[in-house]
């Protein structure tokens, strides 16, 4: 297994001790778990850079490596849900445009077609890792709401434009 699919996995793996500190409810455990997503994060980025530069790219980079994100992302933002921090629809919302856009993926993979990640959604994907950095500090409560609004605009934004730009792809449906 290639280095890029090894920080995929890492990025997975930590996922559990990420939770497991947050539940055991630990001295420093929002910071701990912070650290832990930080790492988890620059996997992502990491792994993107090695795999493109020594053209090291897989069919298991290409299905775990969104896949991971998604995970690290969601186990966050339940989190910050059952803290309290983040209302439910917000994450609803990220996760309808996930399931919404993987979904388009595979009808388009059905046409023949691949529908690789958009700048929206490498900026929705960025805007999100730093506003659940920003949520797991002390920050009060207008920036909090405002770190939940940026998530929620750019998941809104980033998934119309997919469709926007795809909707050929459900032109025969």
């Amino acid at each position: 297994m290639n280095l890029p699919n090894r920080l995929t996995l890492l990025r997975i793996v930590l996922i559990l001790p990420f939770l497991l500190v947050l539940y055991l409810d630990i001295p420093f455990a929002s910071y701990i778990a912070l650290a832990i997503f930080i790492i988890a994060s620059l996997t992502d980025m990491l792994d993107g850079q090695i795999a493109r530069k020594q053209n090291l790219i897989t069919d298991f980079g290409k299905f775990a490596d969104p896949l991971a994100d998604k995970m690290l992302v969601t186990a966050a933002m339940l989190w910050f849900v059952e803290i309290g921090r983040m209302p439910a629809w917000a994450l609803l919302i990220v996760i309808v445009r996930e399931f919404a856009v993987s979904g388009l993926r595979m009808v388009a993979s059905d046409k023949g077609r691949v529908i690789a990640a958009g700048w929206s959604g490498k900026i929705k994907t960025a805007s999100t890792m730093v506003c659940i950095v920003l949520m797991f500090l002390p920050i009060p409560s207008a920036l909090n709401t405002a770190c939940v609004a940026v998530i929620v605009a750019a998941t809104i934004y980033s998934g119309v434009e997919y469709f926007i730009k795809n909707r050929d792809c459900l032109s025969e449906m």
